[in-house]
């Protein structure tokens, strides 16, 4: 039981209980299950961990994607046996038996097979249960906890010396402020890889030495009395981009996107994915900003980006199309503020009004209600291509974004370059997730 001590302490000093920590407390409580008594690694039982997509009792054969993002089919009889696993058990001692009837789209599962089996034929010969009440109880636990706790925003600087990372937040309307993490060995450390829509379960162990300037990064932890300081328990993080431009083409068959990219004025392919979110912001959207930005035209939407009014105003959420979101938001995928559209919207460092809430609460929109000539604004995690990106969330109609940007880069003294888009929206328009 050593290794499920190991774990469950693990688990207990990062306040995060993720579902990555859940899956090797499965795989930890399986093996300790498994022992008659300790086997060598050889003959340990395989298995196959994952979310049930779809139970069928008929063909005895359930669905599972597994964390590796493939789909298995695990065969099942009368013989296999079930298992509740209660979240924070240390062993399946307490675990409580249970049957299929129990077992639900949604829940999280190990299938085990004994081994040198054939898993294609062999049906299962027992499933360790998470139901997903349960995991969703505790994922809202998470969250409270990253939203009381938490902060977020652009990394400003990395001192290898002093092993800090200064990160910079600013909310809509309020000043800059940097705060200080300190990263020891104690930091559990992830990262989002690129090319992806980011889910916090699925983001990689990472190294303080992979941190770069201009990455969003979102850590948990406790700050110190005047705020500048984070003793960080877990940091999160990814380099991210934040595009924008003027929509040229739209294929919605392939759900592709072309773009004329705003900084580079190069053509841009954006793909739009089953878990990407499109949202609308509203005509007089202005005035959620507190009003005085002007109209079309102004400061920011200029460099050609200005569109007709009236253009795409849509505020309903319409019928879903192939890569609507379909009213709801991919669990752990990057939304506002850093956090995924089912994370927390936690408070950021400084004052004033915050976008990233602000941007939560646009429409959510299909493929189908964008124009040719909309102004969009978006976040990926680039890959190797740099004329294609994957976006994470896509907004439609930001002139008013764009102008008040713009108007507070040149009271600060900055020449009309153009927006800093990253400077001035990361973190707000999806990345760095957490549960």
């Amino acid at each position: 039981m050593n290794i499920l001590k190991s774990l469950w302490d693990i688990t207990v000093q990062n306040s995060s209980k993720s579902v990555l920590i859940l899956s090797l407390l499965l795989i930890a409580a399986g093996a300790a299950f498994a022992q008659t008594p300790s086997p060598s690694p050889a003959t340990q039982i395989s298995g196959v961990i994952g979310e049930v997509k779809a139970i069928d009792a008929a063909t005895n054969q359930m669905q599972v994607r597994a964390d590796n993002g493939v789909i298995a089919i695990v065969g099942i009889n009368d013989k296999t046996q079930y298992k509740r696993m209660a979240l924070g058990a240390k062993s399946l001692a307490g675990a409580t038996d249970i049957t299929l009837a129990e077992v639900g789209q949604g829940d999280r599962i190990w299938a085990r097979w004994r081994p040198n089996t054939d898993q294609k034929t062999t049906p299962a010969v027992q499933l360790v249960v998470m139901s997903k009440a349960d995991l969703a109880k505790k994922q809202q636990q998470e969250r409270a906890e990253w939203q009381k706790r938490g902060v977020s925003g652009i990394v400003a600087s990395v001192n290898p010396s002093t092993q800090e990372i200064t990160v910079s937040s600013r909310s809509l309307m309020g000043p800059q402020q940097n705060i200080i993490i300190p990263v020891n060995e104690k930091v559990l450390m992830r990262r989002y890889p690129p090319d992806t829509i980011p889910k916090y379960s699925e983001a990689k162990p990472g190294k303080f030495e992979e941190v770069k300037v201009g990455d969003q990064l979102r850590a948990l932890g406790d700050k110190s009395a005047d705020g500048t300081h984070l003793a960080a328990e877990e940091v999160v993080f990814g380099t991210f981009k934040i595009a924008g431009g003027t929509v040229t083409a739209l294929d919605v068959a392939t759900n592709q996107i072309k773009i004329t990219d705003l900084q580079t004025k190069k053509p841009l392919t954006i793909n739009i994915k089953p878990d990407s979110v499109i949202r609308r912001f509203p005509e007089g959207g202005a005035m959620m900003l507190g009003g005085g930005m002007g109209g079309p035209g102004g400061a920011g939407a200029g460099q050609g980006q200005a569109r007709p009014q009236g253009q795409g105003q849509t505020q309903t959420q319409t019928a879903q199309g192939p890569a609507t979101a379909q009213g709801q938001k991919p669990q752990g995928a990057g939304g506002p503020q850093g956090a995924g559209p089912g994370g927390p919207q936690g408070p950021r460092p400084g004052g004033g009004g915050n976008m990233a809430d602000m941007l939560e609460r646009l429409p959510v929109i299909s493929i189908h209600e964008l124009k040719v000539g909309d102004v969009i604004l978006l976040s990926s995690l680039p890959g190797a291509d740099p004329t294609q990106l994957t976006a994470i969330s896509l907004v439609s109609g930001v002139e008013p974004l764009l102008q008040m940007m713009a108007a507070r880069q040149q009271q600060g003294g900055a020449r009309p370059q153009g927006v800093d888009l990253n400077g001035s929206f990361g973190g707000m328009f999806g990345g760095v997730g957490v549960p």
